[in-house]
């Protein structure tokens, strides 16, 4: 019990500074006068308050945290954020009950991008922009932002970054304090946000939609301000500024920093995912506009490769955005851009999915199995780059992919079982796993979540912060074991 009370103690701090982002769309309701500011107002004072009696009702409790208070407190900022992150859109929009609007917040803070709203374009700016702010905030782990304020409050950050940073390389440290660390990922990903969103005014948006998408495309969660999303604009520019920058957020933002730090590009040269996830992209960005030339969807090839190019790097980084209802294409292209959405994003980045390195571990694996069976003798090592992988890192890629597997199953039956169609089903279960957003059938590009029922919403809900944690972080909590002493 005095671990849960150590635990709320921390959330409680981290609950009063997720009440501070709240600031930012207020500063935007009294700007620019959109009736919004009341909600933002009782939130705030909501978040502050619950914040501030967690944290000195249990103040007592305060010490470093240990492994397993880092798995905890994991748990709990990424199911409970939500719950105070949903309060301006359960004020302000009476249509959306409990289960709508904390899918809403969940997809925001898990940078998956699904929503249940419609009417955007008719959304107060603040409102979107606190959608926008939310994906900003999840896509590089708010856990991560807590790394480098809580020793400030006398916390360490060591546990917490374990249990947050995934992939089976996250034992590399960049700099030799965990503070130090996420402090130079923070500074990157808000340099490219910065930069993002120039750009976006340059190629054309109104200044508000720039910072809006900035927001969105850094943190790959797919939010817009416009039903169309990029279809509103119909601007291959726009698309370009789009396509470039949720390229860079799908790579280790690891390697963006000792790039930056190295004021060379060296390190993504030797990054083992970057040189496979631009393959394997650019040769399905030329194959995928081929089969839509081919089959007559676009008469045109450049045009054909224009929204091809652009709906695969969206998906496939599990950003989510589109410029046309890509569901509507023959079933093979949006099932192969579903496919690549569980691998085509690297680990370390704001995508989701399985992660590229663990695509390469299992290849590996693969390869030395073949090889074994023709030679039993052969010793052959499995090398991911120059490295040479331990077994108990392919244990562990091995574990991850059956669990990974099982999930979307179960997901996907649980939701045929609640009487959703398989088609619709079985794409919400890879697409929320994956953090991707929009799936297939019910709930495409051109569609929302709000047709689903209250239990399928929450099913839907788990799955994000399943796959947001990537599994063995939530999965933990519920072994025996882990309340052991």
């Amino acid at each position: 019990m005095n671990r849960l009370f150590t635990v709320v103690n921390v959330l409680g701090k981290m609950i009063l500074v997720f009440g501070l982002t709240m600031f930012i769309p207020l500063g935007v309701a009294l700007w620019d006068d959109d009736g919004a500011q009341p909600v933002f107002e009782e939130s705030i004072v909501i978040t502050f308050s619950s914040g501030l009696v967690m944290w000195l009702a249990t103040r007592r409790y305060h010490r470093e945290l240990q492994i397993k208070d880092g798995f905890l407190l994991v748990v709990l900022v990424w199911s409970v954020l939500p719950a105070f992150a949903m309060l301006p859109l359960l004020f302000y929009l009476p249509e959306l009950n409990l289960s709508m609007a904390y899918f809403e917040a969940v997809s925001g803070l898990t940078a998956t991008g699904g929503t249940v709203l419609s009417g955007l374009d008719k959304l107060p700016p603040s409102i979107n922009i606190w959608r926008g702010e939310i994906v900003w905030l999840g896509g590089m782990g708010l856990i991560v932002l807590a790394v480098a304020i809580l020793p400030l409050l006398g916390v360490g950050g060591r546990q917490l970054l374990n249990a947050e940073i995934p992939g089976p390389m996250k034992e590399n440290k960049l700099t030799p304090r965990i503070a130090e660390t996420a402090k130079g990922l923070w500074s990157i990903y808000a340099g490219l946000t910065v930069m993002c969103a120039i750009t976006y005014k340059w190629a054309g948006m109104e200044w508000f939609d720039a910072v809006m998408h900035a927001f969105t495309t850094l943190g790959l969660g797919g939010f817009s301000s416009h039903d169309a999303s990029y279809g509103y604009w119909d601007s291959p520019l726009i698309e370009s500024v789009a396509i470039i920058f949720m390229l860079i957020a799908g790579i280790n933002f690891a390697t963006h920093f000792l790039a930056w730090r190295g004021k060379n590009l060296i390190p993504y040269r030797y990054d083992s995912e970057v040189g496979w996830c631009v393959v394997i992209i650019f040769f399905s960005c030329f194959g995928l506009a081929f089969y839509l030339w081919f089959n007559n969807v676009y008469t045109e090839p450049l045009i054909a490769l224009r929204y091809a190019t652009f709906n695969i790097v969206s998906v496939a980084t599990t950003t989510g955005y589109s410029n046309t209802d890509y569901s509507l294409w023959p079933m093979f292209a949006p099932l192969w851009m579903l496919f690549l959405s569980a691998f085509c994003s690297s680990s370390g980045s704001t995508g989701g999915g399985m992660k590229m390195i663990r695509v390469r571990i299992l290849y590996q694996q693969v390869y030395r199995e073949i090889v074994t069976l023709m030679h039993p003798n052969a010793v052959i090592p499995a090398k991911v780059g120059r490295s040479v992988l331990a077994n108990r890192v392919i244990f562990s890629v091995l574990v991850f992919l059956f669990v990974y597997s099982a999930s979307i199953l179960l997901m996907a039956l649980a939701l045929t079982l609640s009487g959703l169609d398989a088609v619709t089903s079985f794409s919400a279960a890879v697409a929320c796993i994956n953090n991707l957003g929009p799936g297939l059938g019910g709930i495409g590009p051109a569609t929302t979540y709000a047709l689903l029922t209250d239990l399928q919403i929450w099913i839907c809900s788990f799955a994000m912060l399943l796959g947001r944690l990537e599994f063995f972080t939530v999965l933990a909590i519920f072994v025996p074991a882990f309340w052991r002493k």
